[in-house]
């Protein structure tokens, strides 16, 4: 089944919607989606903290390793995912963007031969893409191919829907942040957007 927005919600088998408080303005115009890594357990937890009243961070969806969606905010919402940010001279990044979190630990830490998140998670090493950041091997938690596919399936949808025009990282639109890093495949991903 070809993946549908409807009244600006995502509609196919695998997206589950979720309420969320954090509702604000709506978006006058929708031209940007900004990709983000969760840095997280997984893609319930980071979906319900990205929910929770007790903080200031939003998304429109969280696409988990399996491939699942889950929505919580209308696209035509405006949600809390850029921070301070800009993109071709335009500042807040929020005003005019989707935010799509991918499930994903993010940086890993190396010991002797295995590799752990931040919150001390053990990562197997077949999950594990290796990079050189400033001279130093950097560690990194690869993306599955099924997430990967899901995600182009999203942002093809969304370019039927909206004047998308730029798919960024939030690295993209501002220093202090590195996702989806280095282990995020653009390549594959843009021939999977446009093919």
């Amino acid at each position: 089944m070809r993946m549908k927005i409807e009244d600006h919600k995502l509609v196919a088998s695998n997206v589950k919607q979720m309420h969320c408080n954090k509702k604000s303005k709506l978006l006058p115009v929708i031209d940007t989606i900004v990709l983000h890594y969760t840095a997280g357990g997984n893609a319930m937890s980071a979906a319900q903290m990205l929910a929770s009243a007790d903080n200031s961070v939003s998304a429109h969806l969280v696409i988990a390793r399996s491939g699942q969606i889950l929505q919580l905010l209308p696209f035509n919402v405006k949600a809390w995912h850029a921070g301070y940010s800009s993109l071709e001279g335009r500042s807040n990044v929020n005003n005019f963007s989707v935010g799509i979190e991918l499930d994903n630990a993010g940086q890993l830490h190396r010991r002797g031969e295995e590799w752990f998140t931040w919150f001390n998670k053990q990562i197997m090493p077949d999950e594990v893409f290796t990079t050189v950041l400033n001279r130093r091997a950097s560690y990194w938690h690869t993306y599955p191919g099924i997430q990967i596919e899901v995600l182009a399936e999203v942002c093809r949808a969304l370019r039927r829907n909206y004047p998308i025009r730029n798919i960024v990282g939030h690295s993209d639109i501002t220093s202090r942040k590195l996702d989806p890093g280095p282990a995020f495949p653009w390549e594959r991903f843009n021939a999977l957007v446009t093919g």
